[in-house]
């Protein structure tokens, strides 16, 4: 395992990040492919032995099991200091925002919650989910101070926005000297490069950690066609991402088989050394061990110049899916209905 410092924070990561969107508890949240906690652990204990000792949850995940799987692992399997605990906070909900509950006291309730569901004092990394449109932004950069002041994050990070938010928002912390997000989780990976527009750039210059989300593709970047698994057939909300695409990510998913061939390697380990030369550590999902396995084996390869333009020629350009497209300026004036997949949030 290699590990880097999390952009302008002095946090030592693994480059990978164990996701743990599919931990918890069967029918107690939106996905239907979620592992029980038994498998859970079993996962998180082989990723700790392999060297990963950074892990994302969120309270949205599994109506906070995902955080309760985690935490308990956690302690059970490993040093708290040794590791790094990312977990994220939803916007208000319209009943929230009647009740004249304001942005910094909804972070504060949603915070102590998770610490709660993790059984932990702190989080290493409390990141914004995705935006609220309907709070505003000094609230928002307000309250996660409030948080880092008060111990109980020690770093802020975002998820789900637009290059020229986290521009705006930095732009805001720096002015009244609050904490500045020190990562971005965004939607990135070989078939679906948007973030390179304008993301990845500022990111470069500001010294701002790239930790990507879908590093797979929901499995179609680690499957040759034909090869299948429950959560390709029964995840709705990659589903929404990347089906009206299919046809085009095709001919770079048959590449990257092409190169797996080629190196003797998984899929997976050719997707993700891609993405490992591009961002600062890559958020790797898994439900069985030969996930993360394979995530960890790909740190290793290193692929050349010719490689990643035979990876990378084929692109097109995709139109913005699923939290991105849907939780914009036009689409959320007037509601407070939030969604990740099928559920309302």
């Amino acid at each position: 395992m290699e590990y880097t410092k999390l952009g302008n924070s002095d946090l030592n990561i693994s480059r990978i990040c164990m996701g743990c969107m599919g931990f918890g508890e069967a029918g107690n949240g939106q996905h239907s492919w979620t592992v029980d906690e038994k498998h859970s652990r079993e996962i998180i204990k082989k990723g700790l032995e392999l060297g990963i000792n950074f892990f994302d949850t969120a309270i949205a995940y599994q109506s906070g099991t995902s955080e309760q799987y985690l935490g308990r692992a956690i302690k059970d399997f490993a040093k708290r200091d040794d590791i790094v605990i990312a977990t994220k906070f939803l916007p208000r909900t319209n009943e929230e925002t009647e009740a004249g509950i304001t942005g910094q006291q909804h972070i504060e309730k949603m915070l102590d919650k998770s610490l709660e569901n993790l059984g932990m004092d702190y989080v290493d990394l409390y990141i914004y989910h995705m935006w609220d449109y309907n709070t505003p932004l000094y609230d928002i950069m307000d309250g996660l101070n409030n948080a880092v002041k008060s111990g109980k994050a020690r770093y802020i990070g975002i998820s789900n926005c637009f290059a020229y938010q986290l521009a705006k928002a930095n732009a805001l912390a720096e002015k009244e000297g609050f904490a500045k997000f020190v990562s971005v989780q965004g939607h990135y990976n070989l078939i679906f490069r948007e973030e390179e527009r304008e993301m990845a750039k500022l990111c470069h210059e500001e010294n701002i950690a790239m930790t990507p989300y879908s590093a797979l593709a929901g499995g179609r970047l680690s499957k040759r066609p034909g090869e299948t698994s429950k959560r390709l057939q029964e995840d709705s909300y990659a589903h929404l991402k990347y089906d009206a695409t299919a046809e085009q990510d095709s001919v770079i998913i048959d590449r990257v088989a092409q190169l797996a061939d080629k190196h003797s390697v998984s899929m997976t380990e050719i997707s993700l050394a891609w993405l490992l030369a591009k961002v600062t550590a890559p958020i790797v999902g898994a439900t069985k061990l030969h996930h993360i396995e394979g995530a960890v084996k790909a740190v290793d390869l290193t692929l050349t110049a010719d490689e990643f333009a035979f990876l990378e020629e084929s692109y097109v350009p995709h139109n913005l899916v699923g939290v991105m497209a849907q939780n914009t300026p036009a689409t959320t004036k007037g509601k407070h209905v939030w969604s990740i997949g099928n559920q309302k949030i």
